[in-house]
């Protein structure tokens, strides 16, 4: 188990090393830039995924030390804040790759014009996931999609368009997670068994590097980045709903 436990690790912090490199670099000032024009002109950030990917969604809107500006879209919201069924909610499997499913949800977004879309699917090809993405471009927004290259080369889209995420995106950040996301294998009785999935960890860091970097980015023109400071702190819901306020209806917080 120790062994193993280093060998997930290695795993991990290689890749977390990449990205860091990446970022030092400039490899990720294009997805910052579109997303700090965005704030600057009046919009907000809408962060989207699903299936594990949703946390990505929300390591991007609503957290501590995160960007108020932002907003976290679900597929639950077309039971929240649209007509389906909640009955649609026990297979998510089917719900996300559904392309049907993207209009009753793009009309519970009621995006501003300077939105920017930012948009994680590790395998980049369910119908929710490239659909949301089209439907975005459609409308005049930009969309920055973070994926596995490596994953979503090797696997056949599932949208009616044929279409990929890493295709339709502005600009896209390769998680670093291989195919099928497991980084260990383990022996097992019809062959081996694969564990130490990366993909949710990866994805964390980079939306809490374009994070840094809007906040910089903000802090270098001479503003005060709007950052959520912990509800569990003094004066912290005071801070965070006087903020909130100035975007109205337009920021939604999945409980």
């Amino acid at each position: 188990m120790v062994d193993s436990s280093r060998q997930l690790l290695r795993e991990v912090t290689t890749r977390l090393d990449r990205l860091t490199d990446l970022a030092d670099a400039g490899g990720l000032d294009a997805a910052v830039d579109l997303m700090a024009t965005a704030l600057d002109k009046g919009g907000i950030v809408q962060a989207f995924g699903t299936g594990h990917s949703q946390a990505f969604a929300m390591e991007i809107a609503g957290r501590a030390g995160g960007l108020i500006p932002t907003n976290s879209i679900a597929l639950i919201d077309v039971v929240l804040f649209g007509g389906r069924d909640p009955s649609v909610l026990a297979d998510g499997a089917t719900l996300e790759r559904e392309p049907g499913i993207v209009d009753e949800l793009w009309a519970t977004i009621h995006p501003h014009p300077e939105d920017v879309f930012v948009i994680a699917s590790n395998s980049g090809v369910n119908g929710s996931v490239v659909g949301i993405a089209l439907a975005a471009k459609e409308h005049g927004h930009a969309v920055i999609a973070v994926t596995s290259l490596e994953h979503t080369a090797r696997v056949t889209p599932k949208h009616p368009s044929g279409a990929r995420l890493s295709e339709v995106a502005d600009v896209v950040i390769d998680n670093l997670a291989p195919y099928g996301d497991s980084t260990l294998s383990l022996e097992g009785g019809d062959g081996d068994i694969k564990v130490g999935a990366v993909s949710s960890m990866t994805a964390a860091f980079i939306a809490q590097l374009l994070t840094l970097g809007v906040a910089e980015r903000i802090a270098a023109a001479g503003g005060v980045p709007p950052i959520y400071l912990s509800a569990n702190i003094p004066a912290g819901d005071e801070h965070n709903h006087r903020l909130e306020n100035t975007y109205g209806d337009r920021l939604r917080r999945h409980a």
